[in-house]
C-alpha cells in the first residue's frame, strides 16, 4: 500500500545550525515554504524542521531534539564521504562497517548532527 517516503519532521534546537549541517555537510538543499517554514530537500524527499517548543500542528506526541536514528544512501563512495567529513571536522562515531539496508548489504559510517541524532551514511555493496 505504501509507495515511498515523502517527508519526515525533525524537531531541532536551532534551525539555522541544523540547516547549515545538512546543507554544507550532507549536501541537501534548503527550501523555504509556507509561512517561512524550512525544509531540507534531497532526491525526491525532504526533511521539515520544527523548532523545539514552537512545533507546527499537528505534531508528534512527544517531539524531542536528538531522538532520530536515520540512514541516508549516498552517491559518493564511503572513502569520499569520510574525506569530506574529516575536511569539515565531523567526528565519525563508527565505521566504515557492514550493515543491512532495505534492499541489500551496505557499508556505513555513523556521525551525529547538531542535536545528536544518529546519522548513518551508506553505500550499497556492489
Amino acid at each position: 500500500m505504501i509507495k515511498k517516503l515523502d517527508h519526515f519532521v525533525l524537531t531541532v534546537k536551532d534551525v539555522e545550525k541544523t540547516t547549515h549541517f545538512y546543507t554544507v555537510i550532507l549536501g541537501m538543499q534548503k527550501e523555504t515554504f509556507g509561512e517561512g517554514r524550512i525544509a531540507l530537500r534531497f532526491g525526491e524527499q525532504k526533511i521539515n524542521l520544527h523548532q523545539a517548543g514552537h512545533e507546527f500542528e499537528p505534531k508528534a506526541k512527544h517531539p524531542l531534539p536528538g531522538s532520530a536514528d536515520l540512514c541516508f544512501i549516498t552517491e559518493e563512495k564511503i572513502k569520499s564521504v569520510i574525506n569530506h567529513l574529516q575536511k569539515h571536522n565531523v567526528e565519525i562515531e563508527e565505521g566504515p562497517v557492514k550493515r543491512t539496508g532495505s534492499v541489500g548489504p551496505i557499508i556505513s559510517v555513523y556521525i551525529r548532527d547538531p542535536d545528536h541524532n544518529l546519522i548513518e551514511l551508506s553505500n550499497y555493496v556492489d
